[in-house]
C-alpha cells in the first residue's frame, strides 16, 4: 500500500507545501508550524527515498550465516539488521539518493572542474576572517558531529593516481600549480563500462550502531575489546590504548583530533559502565552476551542523544525542538512516556522507538545528498583556550593544528580529559555560513604530507558525487528556487561577491554556496535547505532500524538497559564520568548549549 495516500494526508501535504512556499514553516506558531513539518515530511518520504540497489551490479558484499544471537546483537559489518534482508545495510553497500536517479548531473571535468573553479569558491567566498559565532551552542557540539560521522559514512580512502587537476588564477598562493584534489573511489560494484547514473559505497555501516567506539569491523571490534566481563579495553589511568600500528593507528587518518578522541574516551567508559551494570543484575552471563547487550545499550543512547539534545541545539526553533524530541518520545511528551510508556502505536503521538520497522518501500540507506548537507566544517574554531575546570584558568592557548593528528593526544595526555571538555563547552563554534570556512582547514596538511584546500574539496565533492547545484537541489527538494543573488541572501555584499564567481548565473551557484549564504530560521546554526534532508532522514535512520523499532525492547535491551537509556542524557554521562563539570553545567539543560565558566570573571560565552 502506498505511503500515505488517504485524502486526509494529500490535503495536508498539499497544504503544507504552499504554507511553506507562502510563509515559510519557520515563522508559523508551534502547533502550524509542526503540521506543515509533517506534511513535508510525508511528501519527502514519497517521492525522496531512492533505491541505487536497483542499478546495474556485479554484486555487493554478501552478508554471513546467521548468527545463533542476531535477535539481541548488532553485527560488525552492519548484516542481519533487517531479518528478512540480512544484506542491507551492510558495510560496503551502496549509498541511496534522495534525488531521482535521473536527475543525477553528471561528473564530467568540465562540471567538476569549471563554472567556477572550486579553489576560486574557495578563497573568495569560504575564507574566514573572523570567527562568526554560534553564540547558544557550545564547541562540543561540534566535535558531536564529527563523532557521529565516523559512525555513519566515509567513501574509503581515494586513490592517488589519476587526481583531479585544478589551474590557479595567477594571484594564487597556494604552493603547488596546478592543484591536486584526490577522486573519490569508484563502486567497485558497477559494471565496467555501465551507462548508469553513477554509485559509490559506504565503506561503514549504514546503520548508527557506535561503530566509532566499537570499530567498523569484527577485527577491530575484537582488538578493542577485553574479553572480561563485556568491557572494553581501558588503560588503568582511564587513557584508551590507541593503536599505533600504521595501518591502525586513528592519528594517521585525516580529521583526528581531540575533540573526536574526548568523545570516543568517554562513550568507551560509558560502555564499561553500562557492562557493569548488566554484570551486577545477571551475574551468570559471560563475556560475550554482556558486551553484545551494553552496546546495544550505548548506541541507543548515542541516538537518543543525537535527537532530543544535539540536533535540538543547534536548531534551537521552538518548533523544531518539540518536533526532534517527538522523534523519541512522541508528541505526548517525555513525562507521559516516563510513566506510562507508549500510549499509542502511532510515531506521531509516542515516537518512533518500539513502533514497527518501516522502510517506506525503499531499502534503508544512507544517501549521497545526507553527505553533501553534513559538510559543516565552519562549527570548528581556528582559535581555543583550554582552561581549566577548578577556576577558570587558561592552561594554553593554542589553534586547531595543535589539536589534530598525534597533537591531539599529546593534548589530551597534557590537560586531560576533564578540562579539554571544559574547555569546549564554555566556548562557541563558528556558524556554517559563507566567510566562515577554519582558514587552518584551507591549507590542511594531511597525516601522509599533502596539503589540501577542504573547502575547495567540500565544492568539488558535491560536484563529483552528482549532488546538484543548489537551485536544481530546492527544486528536488520541493522548495522555490531562487530567482536571483538578491533573493538568495539577505546580505548585499555576499550577493554581489556570489554574483561575481558565478558570472551572474544564479543556476551555477554551488549547493554548498547557498546553503552557507541563505537566510537562517530562527535558532538555527545551519541553513533551512540542508534542513530538508535532516526532516526526512532523521526519522528515517530511526524508522528502518530493527534495534529502535521491533526489538526495542526489554526483551532485548534488558530492563536494566531500557532504563539506561530512559535516565541518561548526555549531561549525566558526563556528570557520571567527570563530576568536577557539575559546576558548569548545573544550570546548563542541554550539554550541548554554553556552559557556564567556573569564574564569575568571564561571560558566559567566551566570544573571540
Amino acid at each position: 500500500m502506498a505511503y500515505r495516500q488517504g485524502l486526509g494526508w494529500r490535503l495536508l501535504t498539499a497544504v503544507s507545501e504552499k504554507v511553506d512556499h507562502r510563509v515559510g514553516w519557520d515563522r508559523l506558531p508551534v502547533p502550524p508550524a509542526l503540521a506543515v513539518l509533517v506534511g513535508l515530511r510525508t511528501t519527502l518520504r514519497r517521492r525522496n527515498l531512492v533505491d541505487t540497489t536497483t542499478l546495474p551490479s556485479t554484486g555487493g558484499p554478501t552478508a554471513p550465516t546467521a548468527p545463533a544471537d542476531r535477535l539481541t546483537r548488532r553485527m560488525a559489518d552492519g548484516s542481519w539488521n533487517d531479518l528478512s534482508s540480512p544484506g542491507m545495510g551492510m558495510a560496503g553497500t551502496r549509498f541511496g539518493r534522495n534525488i531521482p536517479l535521473e536527475r543525477i548531473p553528471p561528473a564530467t571535468a568540465t562540471d567538476v572542474l569549471g563554472s567556477p573553479s572550486p579553489r576560486e569558491v574557495s578563497r573568495r567566498l569560504m575564507t574566514r576572517h573572523e570567527l562568526q559565532a554560534a553564540e547558544a551552542a557550545n564547541s562540543l557540539a561540534a566535535a558531536w558531529l564529527q563523532f557521529m560521522i565516523h559512525d555513519w559514512f566515509s567513501h574509503g580512502r581515494s586513490p592517488t593516481e589519476n587526481p583531479w587537476v585544478i589551474d590557479l588564477a595567477e594571484n594564487d598562493d597556494w604552493p603547488d600549480n596546478p592543484m591536486t584534489i584526490l577522486r573519490t573511489p569508484d563502486d567497485p560494484t558497477r559494471p565496467p563500462g555501465s551507462t548508469s547514473p553513477q554509485t559509490r559505497v559506504n565503506v561503514l555501516t549504514h546503520w548508527w550502531d557506535g561503530s566509532q567506539v566499537y570499530g567498523d569491523s569484527l577485527a577491530e571490534t575484537d582488538a578493542r575489546r577485553s574479553r572480561v566481563g563485556g568491557r572494553l579495553r581501558v588503560n588503568d589511568d582511564g587513557s584508551l590504548p590507541w593503536p599505533t600500528e600504521p595501518e591502525r593507528d586513528p592519528t594517521r587518518v585525516p580529521g583526528f583530533w581531540a575533540g573526536l578522541a574526548v568523545l570516543v574516551t568517554l562513550f568507551t567508559h560509558e560502555h564499561n559502565a553500562i557492562a557493569d551494570r548488566l554484570a551486577s543484575a545477571f551475574p551468570s552471563w559471560a563475556d560475550e552476551e554482556l558486551f553484545q547487550r551494553a552496546r546495544l545499550v550505548n548506541s541507543a543512547l548515542l541516538a537518543k542523544i543525537h535527537t532530543v539534545e544535539w540536533t535540538p541545539a543547534v536548531i534551537s526553533h521552538p518548533a523544531t525542538v518539540v518536533g526532534l524530541r517527538a522523534n523519541w518520545y512522541g508528541l505526548a511528551g517525555e513525562r507521559l512516556h516516563r510513566l506510562f510508556g507508549r500510549l499509542s502505536a502511532s510515531e506521531v503521538i509516542s515516537g518512533i522507538p518500539g513502533t514497527h520497522a518501516d522502510h517506506y518501500d525503499v531499502p534503508f540507506s544512507l544517501t549521497e545528498d545526507f553527505v553533501a548537507v553534513y559538510r559543516m566544517h565552519p562549527l570548528l574554531r581556528d582559535d581555543w583556550t583550554l582552561r581549566r575546570t577548578a577556576d577558570d584558568s587558561e592552561v594554553r592557548a593554542c589553534t586547531f593544528r595543535d589539536l589534530t593528528g598525534p597533537h591531539a593526544l599529546e593534548v589530551l595526555d597534557e590537560v586531560g580529559m576533564t578540562d579539554l571538555l571544559y574547555s569546549f563547552g564554555t566556548q562557541p563554534p563558528g556558524l556554517v555560513t559563507l566567510h566562515n570556512y577554519p582558514r587552518f582547514m584551507q591549507e590542511f596538511e594531511r597525516p601522509d604530507g599533502r596539503l589540501q584546500d577542504l573547502a575547495a574539496t567540500d565544492i568539488l565533492r558535491s560536484r563529483e558525487l552528482g549532488v546538484p547545484r543548489y537551485n536544481e537541489f530546492r527544486r528536488l527538494m520541493h522548495l522555490l528556487p531562487r530567482q536571483s543573488f538578491e533573493e538568495l541572501t539577505e546580505n548585499p555584499t555576499w550577493a554581489r561577491e556570489i554574483s561575481d564567481v558565478y558570472g551572474g548565473d544564479i543556476e551555477k551557484v554551488d549547493l554548498l554556496v547557498g546553503m552557507y549564504a541563505e537566510r537562517r530560521p530562527r535558532g538555527f546554526v545551519f541553513s533551512d535547505t540542508a534542513f530538508r534532508i535532516f526532516v526526512l532522514m532523521a526519522s528515517r535512520r530511526l524508522n528502518s532500524d530493527r534495534f529502535f523499532t521491533d526489538a526495542y525492547t526489554a526483551d532485548v535491551y534488558t530492563r536494566p538497559g531500557m532504563d539506561w537509556i530512559a535516565e541518561s542524557s548526555m549531561r549525566t554521562v558526563l556528570l557520571r564520568h567527570h563530576p568536577q563539570l557539575l559546576p558548569a553545567i548545573a544550570d546548563v539543560p542541554n550539554a550541548f548549549a554554553a556552559w557556564q565558566p567556573t569564574s564569575t570573571g568571564r561571560s558566559r560565552v567566551q566570544t573571540p
